[in-house]
């Protein structure tokens, strides 16, 4: 399988980040990346390719032009007006309340995009789990590259039946307007608008990250030509916590494509096989001949911010199952932060798509050039 990886990730390096108003140490750092590419060089049967670059329309196909000028201008606007800060992170967000009792028009006339950076980024941010660096744009715009180099390997005609996008930042908290959940570009939503347009197909998106994916169903909740199915912790406790429950299930030309998954504290590899069934039963309604795969190792039971007691093993089936609705997969990396287990699980779930068993590499833990890490 053809892995396209860029180094620009590393950009995007940061060591802090905030929760709960508390710096505390970051968890979606530039090891995630590494940690995955080294344990498929150690492999030897992932081939790394460089991603091309795309250009800004399929960015903004998917995303609010001011988003992305937010972003590509969110530091240099930090450091102009002297903000003294080692990252940008919002501490003012919009909340419904301020708006209650006021018409429709009255609040789309008030709520705009204040002149100082802090507001800004409370404008176009969901939390503060999104920190914002020098290099945060760069690396977000190069894991959109990323993500789109493995639509082309897919559309390409040469028989790829699968590629896998190395994405980092991760991106399916992205919404239309919106940033936040270590995502800055949804690259699985920007990667299912490439293949809608390339082909005129419907495509499917299958999102296995232990978070819902709040801005996948937010840019296509009222759309007919792309299917959403994700399966995540119950929001209830878990973040994004205000959506993601099981009665969201789309509207308008969008009805009943929205399928959520919810899933309690705790769940083993047998209870989220019977869930991957269920999605992969609800994919397999629609046509198309794509489906893009959002990702995530944060269900294993390790991981520092997931509860589930999903092992290593189960990533292999779940590989093999989806592969069995016998479409072409395009494969994007969302999250994963036990950063240890990150390259076995990755080798075992693309093994298992592959249709290649699963043969653990000694160590269980490789780094960035394939040499083992303790």
């Amino acid at each position: 399988m053809q892995v396209v990886y860029t180094p620009i990730h590393l950009a995007h390096d940061i060591d802090t980040e905030t929760f709960m108003g508390v710096g505390v140490p970051a968890n979606e750092v530039t090891e995630r990346a590494e940690r995955i590419r080294g344990a498929l060089l150690a492999d030897g049967g992932f081939t790394l390719t460089a991603p091309t670059e795309h250009g800004e329309a399929p960015v903004t196909a998917v995303h609010d032009p001011g988003l992305v000028r937010f972003l590509e201008v969110a530091w240099s606007e930090t450091r102009a007006q002297n903000i003294p800060r080692a990252f940008l992170s919002a501490d003012t967000y919009p909340n419904r309340s301020m708006f209650e009792g006021m018409s429709a028009e009255a609040v789309a006339r008030l709520v705009r995009e204040p002149r100082q950076i802090g507001g800004r980024a409370g404008f176009w941010g969901l939390d503060s789990a999104a920190p914002l660096v020098a290099g945060t744009y760069v690396a977000a715009r190069g894991a959109v590259d990323v993500a789109l180099t493995a639509v082309d390997l897919v559309l390409g005609g040469a028989g790829v039946g699968a590629a896998y996008g190395l994405c980092r930042p991760p991106g399916h908290h992205a919404a239309r307007s919106m940033y936040g959940g270590y995502c800055f570009f949804n690259n699985a939503a920007i990667a299912a608008q490439a293949i809608v347009d390339a082909t005129g197909e419907r495509v499917a998106i299958l999102d296995v990250d232990y978070h819902h994916g709040n801005g996948s169903q937010q840019i296509f909740w009222r759309r007919g030509d792309v299917r959403y199915v994700s399966i995540h912790a119950d929001p209830d406790r878990q973040y994004p916590y205000f959506l993601g429950r099981a009665d969201e299930t789309g509207e308008g030309e969008g009805a009943g494509e929205n399928l959520n998954i919810p899933l309690r504290a705790g769940v083993t590899d047998d209870e989220y096989l019977a869930a991957v069934d269920r999605a992969c039963d609800a994919l397999a309604a629609v046509p198309g001949s794509v489906v893009v795969v959002s990702l995530g190792f944060d269900t294993y039971g390790l991981d520092p911010i997931g509860d589930f007691a999903l092992t290593t093993a189960v990533y292999h089936e779940v590989g093999r199952r989806v592969a069995g609705l016998g479409r072409r997969l395009v494969i994007l990396q969302e999250g994963g932060y036990h950063r240890p287990s990150l390259g076995e699980n990755a080798r075992a779930w693309l093994r298992g798509a592959e249709g290649r068993e699963f043969d653990p590499l000694p160590s269980g833990g490789f780094g960035a050039g394939g040499s083992v890490v303790a």
